[in-house]
């Protein structure tokens, strides 16, 4: 099993580990991981594994068996022997945009409160499909209430509830078509805002930023049908 040191650290950027298995495919595991692996609309991290005579680009990363975290070359070559002391460097700028996309879509849900059937988290953009059976009448009013949360800087924290908790307030889940992951006995919440001032709380295994300040201003670009009451929602980072 591996420590997922980026659910407690998620602004790590290198950190050592020591490699504990090798998968038939060239996957790399290791002890305790920086890199999320792929998951819950957001995508895998990439980066570069180094150690002494070697070094090895990451282009993604996955979940594995048993717990474990497998790290994808991004092509094949090389890899540390079981054992081996390796610098795990993740590619910081690519996954704080991810974090920034991600925490502004669990805002996108604030500004628009109705049931999510599906999502994804981009690298600069992100997207949510609601059921929503009519287009909204001002997109606009949307995209400057979204800035405003944001601008608001709101503190970004986790707290745990167990899966009775959970299951007994099923209000706290958003999405229609995907479930947080239940089974273990307890479940993660992201909280957006504190005391009187909390805009939103949902269960998300995801990366966010500290502060919604640091996703800075966006945009929403097509809202788009998407079956008979599905619809589109896509947003978009300016910087």
């Amino acid at each position: 099993m591996t420590e997922p040191v980026f659910r407690s650290a998620p602004y790590e950027r290198e950190l050592e580990a020591r490699v504990t298995g090798l998968t038939a495919d060239g996957g790399v595991v290791l002890d305790r991981c920086i890199f999320y692996p792929t998951g819950g609309g957001q995508p895998g991290d990439s980066g570069v594994l180094d150690w002494e005579g070697g070094a090895l680009g990451i282009g993604t990363t996955v979940k594995g068996e048993e717990g474990a975290i497998v790290l994808v070359p991004s092509a094949p070559q090389a890899v540390p022997a079981v054992g081996a002391r390796v610098v795990q460097r993740l590619d910081w700028a690519r996954r704080h945009r991810l974090m920034r996309v991600h925490t502004a879509l669990h805002l996108l849900s604030v500004v628009i409160p109705l049931p999510v059937t599906g999502g994804q988290i981009g690298d600069g953009k992100g997207r949510l499909d609601f059921d929503m059976p009519e287009a909204p009448e001002d997109k606009g009013a949307l995209e400057v209430a979204l800035n405003d949360l944001i601008a608001r800087d709101l503190a970004v924290t986790e707290d745990w509830i167990t899966d009775e908790e959970l299951a007994a307030n099923p209000e706290m889940v958003k999405t229609m078509a995907v479930k947080p992951p239940m089974g273990q006995g307890r479940v993660r919440l992201v909280r957006i805002g504190s005391g009187a001032g909390q805009v939103d709380l949902q269960p998300c295994g995801g990366t966010h930023v500290a502060r919604t300040g640091e996703i800075g201003a966006v945009r929403l670009g097509k809202i788009e049908k998407k079956g008979r009451q599905n619809r589109r929602v896509t947003l978009h980072l300016e910087d």
